[in-house]
């Protein structure tokens, strides 16, 4: 989880939300992966998606049995849908996700009768370190983000700006 952590700081060190995952084989980690929808324009690059897509391609094979994957968040739907589809073995994770987690905190997707798939999750490992480093993270993000403007700038006058076509008859006899 550690590793996970660290993941998730260099994702934070990139302006992404600071979600780390490692996936480990017989103690080897062979995928790494954290947060990085907003820098790679592909909202799937969740930690959980780029770390199972990483080991897949090291290991040569798309079914990932007998691993452990460490995250440091509660996985959404999409990444517990991909987590079952690659086999994975186990689940460890850090801070539970009250608005989108599936393992705990928003249902048990994992326990659901009709998956072909059913593996062990454990939550809450190092689990406030990792909510600590979203919340810090969130909360200079609050910080550097100005309020929205109130004023709009035309760069044209609005008395010489054409109207649009049938805008004529509402603007007042223009």
């Amino acid at each position: 989880m550690r590793e996970a952590l660290a993941l998730a700081a260099e994702g934070a060190a990139q302006g992404e939300v600071p979600v780390g995952a490692v996936l480990v084989i017989g103690g080897q980690i062979v995928g790494r992966g954290f947060n990085c929808p907003i820098s790679t324009h592909d909202p799937s690059a969740h930690a959980e998606m780029v770390a199972i897509r990483d080991a897949a391609q090291r290991l040569g094979n798309y079914r990932l049995l007998d691993s452990t994957l460490y995250v440091t968040l509660e996985p959404c739907s999409m990444c517990a849908g991909l987590i079952v589809h690659a086999r994975i073995g186990r689940v460890v994770y850090g801070a539970r996700e009250p608005k989108a987690g599936v393992a705990e905190s928003r249902g048990r997707f994992f326990e659901q009768p009709f998956l072909n798939h059913r593996l062990p999750v454990e939550g809450g490992v190092l689990g406030e370190a990792c909510g600590t480093l979203l919340s810090e993270f969130f909360r200079a993000r609050r910080r550097k983000v100005p309020a929205p403007s109130t004023e709009v700038s035309l760069s044209v006058d609005a008395a010489e700006a054409p109207l649009p076509q049938g805008a004529e008859d509402s603007a007042g006899g223009a």
